[in-house]
């Protein structure tokens, strides 16, 4: 008896470190979740990989039309996608099945990022990760091609991942429209979308707000290197390190998806508890996933310039950031997490001045004043982005302890009724 009872202590001590179930459900979606994300996030980064290869100025300028991209695009649409997150996430917890196909229609634009959001917040993982294996090796090829083989030179990289990301959005598209996965979910074009655009409208523009935010933070980083002595070494610096940061938070982004389609779902069903429970999960991931990638960055960095660069300079100059880059990581996983409870729990306006705040008040203040002033250069103005994120990262906490969870106001309930089906098998 004494040993049946020490047993079952131990067993609820391990239970109280860590919800065996829910960490199931948790790495069941997030491998696939890192790996597709991961592999779009490198169709832009292998071009400008290509282009880095050509030199120094090159990698410069193509890093540069990238933040442009990123300012002007990328980012706008990624944003506007976590209004999907909220309102398929909480509407397939609700097994509001027919209004994620709405809700995708209501979007109003029909992107990668979009459709991507409508697959993950039903946990949807196989055929994005075949879709994004199959986009990544056509877009080396394509990318080669265009960059060696034709005039273009290094301009061929940003016309390759142009085709690329179409090829993948047709793919993804199509699959929706012919699968019988989706037939819950995506009964075909409705007009009744159009009642809808209002309702995603109110998450989605302060959900672009709050992508937009933080993105622009690290490419004004990189604008900034333009200003400095030596501007073509600073610039191509920053843009690897920016680049790298990039590819890590395409790791975390996972975590972030998990959290969002997690606490979304849980939410959407009335489940609080369980929301907050997977949050605390995810936290604990989050750890173990931000050293695993921290290590990578510190032990691979040799492999990482190579990888972008052939300068021999740009590699001394790159260990010095190494310890910057490292914390920045570690930070942006923690937060990563946060803004996907937050895109979960419907709060993108409360975000969204959170990172007005503590990007553009505090982390690019400080960045401007150690990179110029106390002429620190590029480690000052990646500490002032690191400023930037401990801040956005305590903020956010603050946020999850204070504010009540409760199911999205801008949720509302199918208006047919809800169907007697059983969950969609993806």
């Amino acid at each position: 008896m004494i040993v049946e009872g020490e047993e079952g202590s131990k067993g609820r001590w391990w239970k109280k470190i860590l919800d065996i179930e829910e960490t199931k459900k948790q790495v069941l979606f997030l491998l696939p979740a890192i790996l597709t994300n991961v592999l779009y996030s490198f169709i832009i980064i292998v071009s400008v990989m290509f282009a880095g290869h050509l030199g120094e100025l090159q990698l410069a300028g193509a890093t540069l039309a990238k933040s442009w991209a990123n300012i002007t695009g990328f980012a706008f649409m990624v944003g506007l996608s976590g209004a999907l997150e909220t309102h398929c996430g909480q509407g397939f917890g609700a097994k509001s099945y027919r209004l994620l196909g709405i809700y995708l229609q209501a979007s109003c634009i029909i992107s990668l990022q979009n459709i991507l959001r409508f697959l993950q917040t039903q946990s949807a993982s196989v055929m994005p990760i075949i879709f994004s294996v199959i986009s990544i090796v056509s877009h080396i090829g394509i990318t080669y091609g265009l960059v060696h083989w034709t005039a273009l030179g290094f301009r061929g990289a940003p016309l390759a991942a142009s085709i690329s990301l179409w090829i993948s959005v047709l793919m993804l598209a199509l699959n929706i429209r012919c699968s019988k996965n989706f037939e819950h979910t995506w009964e075909g074009f409705s007009l009744e979308s159009f009642s809808y655009i209002h309702t995603g409208l109110k998450l989605a523009l302060p959900s672009a707000a709050m992508e937009c935010l933080e993105e622009w933070a690290f490419e004004i980083l990189v604008f900034m290197g333009g200003l400095m002595p030596d501007s073509a070494k600073t610039t191509a610096l920053l843009a690897l390190c920016v680049n790298i940061q990039e590819i890590g938070y395409m790791v975390i982004y996972g975590l972030s998806s998990a959290a969002s389609t997690r606490v979304s779902n849980e939410l959407g069903a009335g489940n609080v508890d369980c929301a907050k429970a997977a949050m605390a999960v995810t936290l604990q991931l989050c750890v173990l996933l931000a050293i695993l990638v921290v290590l990578a960055v510190a032990f691979g960095h040799n492999i990482w310039v190579h990888l972008f660069s052939n300068s021999h300079t740009i590699r001394e100059e790159f260990s010095s950031m190494i310890p910057f880059l490292a914390i920045s990581i570690a930070i942006d996983s923690v937060q990563g997490v946060f803004s996907g409870v937050a895109r979960g729990c419907g709060w993108q306006h409360l975000a969204l001045y959170v990172n007005l705040g503590t990007f553009y008040f505090i982390g690019l203040t400080i960045a401007g004043i150690l990179g110029f002033k106390l002429k620190l250069y590029a480690q000052g103005l990646w500490i002032g982005i690191i400023c930037g994120l401990s801040c956005q990262s305590s903020a956010l906490l603050l946020i999850m302890l204070l504010k009540k969870w409760t199911k999205s106001t801008t949720i509302g309930d199918d208006p047919r009724g809800s169907k007697p089906v059983s969950e969609p098998k993806m």
